[in-house]
């Protein structure tokens, strides 16, 4: 193991109690691979408990070998694994890739909390992150999207841990290629990764060769753009939380008063929008959708009736009731 990816696995697990069970999101590709070895040698030394979880999206026909190249590499690794299927909505307004990354994430959540799981380890790497930025902001995601993933966050009430955010994947790769050498395990090769028709497969196979040959360092001014980014909105979401406080919120329902909400700046009113929905767990919609719901919002009736507003996004849906504004989740 390279000291970089012994170094980086051991302080994020620093920030857990000494024998919390943790969890690895295992796809079987060779980064979440990479994390799963490491964590496997970590955890069995330091007598910490440690599961892989491994989504079966079916909706590619190799899936089923997938499972079965995971449970081997889970074997070798002496580790429990859980495989769970789910089904991706196909009209959910989120596309493919997002309908597969709600249903991916609400499945791992109820495998961790069945579980009681501290924390999820994800194998995120730093050309992952630099893909993100750029990604969203081809998308036209403000400030907070260009925050990109944080290696120490919360969704869903899971804490998510991304221990090699600054590690560059040529590294991982190294690694698995060594444990493949000793074992003749081979990781999953995923044909999403590389299919233009997706929008991460069309940047790694027609957009990173032109970055590499004319801007080698992309991936580190990418993830820097992104490190400051995620200071400012630090702030931004002092600036929210104060107004989101200021909104009458109920604990119980999570909603606000739409007409204290109103009376707030556009620019803050979005501001506080986008922090709520980020507090409840809910994937954050583009810069079309999110202006699509702010104009609902602000042409409803004075008191709040919602016969007029019709936003859902994923499995979630936007209703205004009795002037409060709140998230109903769709069965």
């Amino acid at each position: 193991m390279t000291e970089s990816l012994t170094q980086a696995l051991q302080a994020r697990l620093k920030s857990l109690p000494e024998h919390a069970p943790v969890a690895v999101a295992l796809s079987g590709g060779a980064d979440s691979a990479a994390l799963a070895i490491a964590a496997a040698k970590i955890c069995q030394a330091t007598a910490r408990p440690l599961h892989f979880f491994h989504i079966h999206h079916g909706l590619f026909a190799q899936a089923d070998v997938w499972v079965e190249q995971v449970r081997e590499l889970s074997q070798l690794l002496q580790t429990p694994l859980e495989v769970r299927r789910v089904e991706v909505a196909q009209d959910s307004g989120l596309g493919v890739e997002g309908a597969a990354r709600e249903s991916r994430y609400a499945a791992l959540v109820d495998m961790a909390s069945r579980h009681q799981t501290q924390a999820l380890l994800l194998a995120h790497h730093r050309q992952d992150q630099a893909e993100t930025v750029l990604l969203r902001l081809l998308r036209g995601a403000g400030i907070q999207g260009l925050a990109a993933m944080q290696a120490d966050t919360e969704r869903h009430g899971m804490r998510l841990l991304r221990p090699f955010l600054d590690i560059d994947r040529a590294e991982l790769l190294e690694y698995v290629e060594a444990f493949t050498q000793k074992t003749q395990w081979l990781p999953v090769q995923d044909p999403s990764n590389t299919d233009p028709k997706y929008a991460r497969g069309a940047f790694r196979s027609s957009l990173i060769p032109a970055l590499q040959a004319h801007w080698p360092a992309w991936q580190q001014t990418l993830t820097r753009h992104a490190r400051k980014a995620c200071e400012a909105v630090e702030i931004l979401d002092e600036v929210a939380a104060n107004d989101l406080a200021n909104l009458d919120p109920d604990p119980v329902t999570k909603s606000f008063s739409l007409k204290l909400w109103r009376a707030l700046t556009p620019a803050r009113q979005a501001l506080v929008l986008r922090y709520w929905l980020q507090q409840q767990g809910v994937a954050m919609p583009g810069d079309r959708r999110l202006a699509d719901l702010l104009r609902q919002l602000r042409q409803l009736h004075a008191l709040g009736h919602d016969r007029d507003l019709l936003w859902q996004h994923g499995q979630t849906e936007l209703r205004c009731r009795q002037g409060r504004v709140l998230l109903v989740a769709l069965q």
